[in-house]
């Protein structure tokens, strides 16, 4: 109980801060509406119970600890960001309208999944962060990363939300702008861009 009322406020901290997810929900919700959004927000965290369920397996100690696994995971992430602005660019659909057009909820929720899925950013949190606060003394390591883990992800669906809530307000704003509506793909495209260099960049870390 110690460890997890440490834990909290630092997980409560670290998903308050702006991130690369943030930036991808913000981005979305931006260019796509609140929906859009939200539904990346929903996808993003749902890509976090899958990263959980490696952490608690032992799984995320293993990818971080090979670097062929590690290697091929944050180009994978990287390669996904850059189609998504290749897509984006494109209008989605391969239209030529010079506005963004919203993608169905269904692809945006999947896309938000495979983004988290493919971030080694998120397996770095998992093997270097939250196993500072596990007792390794009271046992049940696994259930103990699992519960801090979806603590995690509903502390993080509550940011991505409110994120996505509040870039939604500003695109509905922007949107009216027709400059904005101009250059819409081509901001978006190029936010999508920089989160792909981040992750082809992310390195490993050694745990504590």
């Amino acid at each position: 109980m110690t460890n997890l009322l440490l834990f909290l406020p630092a997980a409560l901290v670290l998903v308050a801060i702006p991130g690369p997810n943030h930036l991808y929900i913000t981005a979305r919700s931006i260019g796509e509406g609140r929906r859009a959004g939200i539904a990346s927000a929903f996808g993003v965290e749902t890509g976090t119970l899958v990263h959980i369920a490696a952490a608690a397996a032992g799984l995320s100690a293993l990818v971080a600890a090979s670097a062929t696994a590690f290697g091929f995971l944050r180009y994978a992430g990287a390669a996904y960001l850059v189609y998504l602005a290749y897509r984006t660019l494109r209008g989605g659909d391969g239209g030529d309208e010079p506005a963004l057009r919203p993608q169905p909820l269904r692809r945006v929720y999947l896309d938000g999944v495979l983004v988290n899925v493919l971030n080694p950013k998120v397996v770095l949190f998992f093997l270097a962060f939250l196993p500072q606060f596990v007792d390794q003394g009271a046992g049940a390591v696994p259930l103990q990363i699992a519960a801090m883990g979806l603590l995690t992800a509903l502390l993080g669906l509550c940011s991505d939300i409110a994120y996505a809530l509040a870039a939604g307000s500003m695109g509905t704003w922007l949107r009216a702008r027709p400059v904005f509506r101009r250059r819409q793909r081509y901001a978006t495209s190029l936010v999508y861009l920089g989160l792909g260099a981040a992750t082809a960049f992310a390195a490993p870390a050694r745990r504590p």
